[in-house]
Parts: C-alpha cells; sequence; structure tokens
C-alpha cells in the first residue's frame, strides 16, 4: 500500500486533495491511503513519532513555516519520501529542488494534470520497492538498495546491514523479520542464525569460512558447507555466469 499524505492551510484545498485521491483510487484500483495534515508542524510530530510517507504533498506558503522549511526537517527523518510541492507559482521549482523534491504541482490543481503526477510518482515508488528494502535506523528512515547490501548480521540485539560502500547501518528489527522481507528474492541467503548474504558478493567459498567481496570473512557452522557451496553454485549457473573447469 501507498502511503500519501497532505498538508495544505487551508481546509478547502484539503478536502479537493481527498477527493482527488479518491477518485483516483477508485478510477484506478489504487492501493493508496491518504492522510491529510492542516500544519506543518501537525506532520512534522506525525514523522517524529515514526509515521512513513511513501508521498507527501506540501503547500509551499504555510504561516508558521513553509514547506521547503518542513521539507528540510522532513529531510533529516526520511531520504526517501517522495515529495511533492503545491504551489501557485512556477518560481518555487529550483528552491524544491534543494530539498530534494520529485516535482510540484500548479495550483489550481487539475485532475488529469494531477493524475498524470500521480502515475508517475506511484510508479516510481513501486520500481524503487521491487529492487529495495527500507529501513528504519538509527539515522531515520533509510532506503537500501539490494544490489548494493553485501551483508547483514545480528550483534547482541543489533542487526547490521553492510552495504558495498563500507557503509554499515544499524536497523531495528530482528533476523527473522529481515529474512522474511527478502525472501523473495532469490539471491539472499542464510548461512547462519546470525548471518544473511548476498550471494552476488560472495568471493570465497571454504569449509569452515565464507569471504565476502569487502574482504569481510564470515563462519560457516558445521554441517553446513555443502548447502551454502550447493545454493552459491545454483545462483551462479542461473545468473550464467562462466566457469573454469
Amino acid at each position: 500500500m501507498i502511503q500519501i499524505g497532505f498538508c495544505d492551510d487551508d481546509p478547502s484545498v484539503l478536502d479537493e486533495l481527498h477527493e482527488l485521491l479518491g477518485s483516483y483510487r477508485t478510477e484506478h484500483n489504487a492501493d493508496i491511503a491518504p492522510t491529510a495534515f492542516q500544519s506543518p508542524f501537525e506532520l512534522l510530530a506525525s514523522i517524529e513519532k515514526g509515521a512513513r510517507f511513501d508521498i507527501l504533498l506540501l503547500d509551499v506558503l504555510m504561516p508558521g513555516e513553509n514547506g521547503i522549511e518542513a521539507a528540510r526537517e522532513i529531510r533529516q527523518y526520511d531520504s526517501n519520501v517522495k515529495i511533492i510541492f503545491l504551489t501557485s507559482s512556477a518560481e518555487f521549482a529550483v528552491q524544491s529542488y534543494t530539498v530534494g523534491a520529485y516535482f510540484y504541482q500548479l495550483k489550481p490543481i487539475w485532475p488529469e494534470s494531477f493524475f498524470r503526477l500521480m502515475d508517475s510518482v506511484i510508479a516510481a515508488c513501486s520500481r524503487e520497492s521491487s529492487v529495495s528494502l527500507i529501513l528504519r535506523c538509527r539515522t531515520g528512515i533509510t532506503r537500501v538498495e539490494l544490489d548494493k547490501l553485501e551483508y547483514c548480521e545480528v550483534i547482541r540485539r543489533s542487526l547490521l546491514l553492510h552495504k558495498t560502500d563500507g557503509t554499515v547501518l544499524e536497523a531495528a528489527g530482528s533476523m527473522d523479520s529481515l529474512c522474511e522481507s527478502l525472501a523473495e528474492h532469490r539471491n539472499f541467503l542464510r548461512i547462519h542464525r546470525s548471518y544473511l548474504v548476498n550471494l552476488e558478493h560472495i568471493q570465497t567459498i571454504t569449509p569452515k569460512t565464507l569471504v565476502m567481496s569487502s574482504c569481510a570473512e564470515l563462519p560457516i557452522p558445521r554441517g553446513r558447507f555443502n548447502d551454502i557451496k550447493d545454493a552459491y553454485l545454483e545462483h551462479a549457473f542461473q545468473k550464467e555466469q562462466v566457469f573454469l573447469t
């Protein structure tokens, strides 16, 4: 389900957006859940409490704090949400891109252009969700591209995700829930109760150790070597990689 938040200080605009999103959901059979906010402070308070949105529609000119300022604060919690600014003037377009805006919607809002924009942004969300993982980390909500996830481990009660660029993210949740989230992605294999690896980034497999492309050495439990080796070779064959015999 796509979570959409929209924020405007004008109740009539909120009603209009609610009606437009309802019509879009009906006409496109879209699985979306809209939530309205009448001030950026309301929206920020909700995000600070843990609310997550895929798309945010923000009015640029609001009393107390404008949409651009609110977006800068939102980016401290969520670097991935698609932000669309609502404005009566295109002069804010340049400013909108400084906070990583997806696009801006001019007022008055015409259903045809709004629906085309929704088609585009929802399609972008769907593409990203199929090849990425959204995590709630200490640094905020983060999207990790799966091909850049090398391996994951549990140390004490911390879930650590190691990326190919050397970054390590500490995330909420358990290894069991992470494995469940990645179950449909065949290139991830749980080799140990505390380790999940991306088969794409395995460098060497020995009876006792698995070496990743970053040179990290992960222990192979007793009796698991053949299973892990077979899973890796099957993955390599499916990828049509070259073997030297």
